[in-house]
């Protein structure tokens, strides 16, 4: 008969069979992983979304471009361009090239501006949504992998029957039992990533948008420069 310490969880892992062993570990791998990576994207884009706000206001305070360039320049370490600021940075800066050669009509100026606004818009999108694949890869792979090893811990035990004579709930309750773990296991690390993965996906939707609008409205302020200056001269 089993005694107590076999059917805790720990002696239920040591005692599982090599197989069930490895998808155990498997999907405490997995777990450990997305939780380093929960936490790596909710502070990122906690810190995205403040320095968002925070550019946001300086930017419709009315304070000059070209001062405002100049600041985004000299910002290093912590303080480091990130987020919108490299969207108005990428699209400010071709402004500027483009609005220093004679050559250039507006409507080349303004299409080089927003050309390089996409692509700073892309990278930013890009970092948003960084490890969201993984964490929706866990959530939908984690069940069926604790399923597998619940499966085979089942049929190991139930194989184990064969040379009992009398088949009591004692016999098989022990193999169910460390089989029933792996299953529990995968739900353990598929539920934390399901949730992360739709909480953050939500957000870098939101933040993407925003980064949108900004593009669009700042594309539009360069516009009226770019106009207004050909009307004057």
């Amino acid at each position: 008969m089993p005694n107590e310490h076999s059917l805790s969880i720990w002696g239920l892992i040591a005692n599982a069979s090599l197989l069930v062993q490895l998808v155990m570990a498997l999907l405490f791998l997995a777990s450990v992983v997305s939780w380093v990576m929960i936490i790596q994207r909710g502070m990122y884009q906690r810190k995205a979304r403040a320095k968002y706000l925070s550019f946001e206001k300086q930017f419709w305070s009315g304070i000059d471009l070209n001062q405002l360039y100049r600041q985004s320049n000299g910002k290093t370490g912590k303080d480091a361009v990130d987020g919108v600021e490299n969207i108005f940075r990428a699209g400010f800066k071709e402004f500027m090239r483009l609005r220093s050669q004679s050559s250039a009509d507006s409507d080349a100026v303004m299409e080089g501006c927003q050309r390089a606004m996409r692509v700073a818009l892309a990278r930013e999108e890009e970092k948003l949504e960084q490890h969201l694949p993984f964490l929706a890869s866990v959530a939908s792979v984690s069940p069926y992998i604790g399923l597998f090893g619940t499966v085979w811990g089942i049929m190991n035990s139930f194989r184990g029957l064969a040379n009992v004579h009398q088949a009591t709930l004692a016999t098989v309750a022990p193999g169910i039992s460390e089989a029933l773990v792996a299953t529990a296991m995968g739900l353990f690390a598929a539920i934390p990533a399901v949730l992360a993965y739709n909480r953050f996906s939500a957000r870098a939707e939101v933040m993407e948008n925003q980064y949108q609008t900004f593009a669009e409205e700042f594309s539009a302020i360069l516009h009226r420069q770019v106009h207004s200056k050909q009307v004057s001269s």
